[in-house]
């Protein structure tokens, strides 16, 4: 019986990097110019067995990572204030736009200096995917769709004209930035099983598993539809949800919770050989009870295919664990973790 034919949008064959560049357009061009290659071409990557001892990452050099980020913009925006007054909604929108660029820009950079140092997850039996050939245009068009429609929705839905940076209410942010991942990780685990498990939703999903062994440019590669709830639909349910429970959720706050998420989103596409957690102020509190989520676990999810998955959630593992649908480390297991050379991520 002949095999079906593969549909050539579904390669992942990734080679242009190598052609000419006169065979290049502005969409190559592009990730050329921000420079967010997952590796340099020609460097070489440290390969791993499986039983080789994995490297922990300190929690707090995240917390460093993210805090720093998120509060630069922050604290730009208060002193463009006290010399020139209240900006206008659309220059804040493009002021945090620009902001969250810069952030995940260096963000995927860093930890491009890091996969070329302690290597990769399954690095034994496969090489981390590039961005294939036939999606350049998609991968940008998603990477472009984080970073303009995220700070539209956060502007529109909760920007206030007469609060400055400095309103910020630092008793509720630990509290918010915290069930801010747990209750976006519900809403996202609630579509994600689905997709997994009901033929209509997977055809939406499908294009997300093509990549086995992702990289940080493609943390949002996707189909339209799943695009949408990814980058607007579960923040924007997250968001009223929060307001609903009571949380005051202001513009400030929701960019330091929105600098959490991203951060975790890139670095849990990173495939990066390193025991890290995905970091938010619960994480200490999650991992008394086993349910903080590493990289590995997201890891481990990309090489399922359809109705064999597991590991649905994408900021923590309480609902993985909560509904039994967690599976065991291979490499990042606790008798395989080496906590005395330890892994660092440069905040520049």
């Amino acid at each position: 019986m002949t095999a079906p034919m593969r549909n050539p949008k579904d390669s992942m064959k990734s080679t242009w990097r190598l052609w000419d560049k006169s065979e290049w357009n502005m969409g190559h061009w592009l990730l050329e110019v921000l420079n967010v290659h997952h590796l340099n071409l020609g460097e070489d990557v440290p390969v791993h067995q499986k039983t080789d001892k994995v490297p922990y990452a300190p929690e707090m050099q995240f917390h460093r990572w993210v805090l720093m980020h998120a509060f630069i913009p922050l604290v730009i925006h208060q002193l463009y204030i006290n010399f020139f007054g209240r900006p206008h909604g659309l220059l804040v929108f493009i002021f945090y736009s620009l902001a969250l660029e810069f952030n995940a820009v260096h963000e995927v950079r860093v930890l491009r200096r890091v996969g070329h140092k302690i290597g990769f997850f399954d690095g034994d039996k496969h090489a981390r995917d590039g961005v294939p050939d036939v999606g350049v245009g998609k991968t940008v068009q998603t990477v472009l769709s984080v970073i303009i429609f995220r700070p539209m929705f956060t502007v529109f839905l909760a920007y206030r004209g007469d609060e400055a940076p400095a309103s910020i209410r630092w008793g509720w942010l630990i509290f918010e930035t915290g069930m801010y991942a747990v209750v976006l990780d519900f809403w996202y685990y609630m579509f994600h099983r689905a997709s997994h498990e009901t033929e209509h939703l997977w055809k939406f999903h499908r294009t997300h598993h093509l990549t086995k062994h992702p990289n940080p440019l493609l943390t949002a590669y996707a189909d339209k539809v799943q695009e949408f709830i990814d980058v607007i639909g579960t923040p924007v349910i997250t968001y009223g949800t929060m307001k609903l429970m009571g949380f005051p959720m202001g513009f400030y706050e929701w960019w330091v919770c929105q600098q959490y998420i991203v951060f975790t989103e890139v670095l849990g596409h990173s495939g990066l050989r390193m025991l890290a957690t995905a970091v938010n102020p619960w994480t200490s509190l999650l991992r008394l009870c086993d349910m903080e989520l590493v990289i590995e676990d997201h890891d481990l999810h990309h090489r399922k295919g359809w109705k064999n998955s597991h590991n649905y959630g994408k900021q923590t593992r309480v609902w993985d664990r909560l509904f039994k649908t967690w599976i065991p480390r291979i490499e990042g297991y606790a008798d395989n973790i080496d906590y005395v050379n330890t892994a660092e991520i440069p905040l520049w």
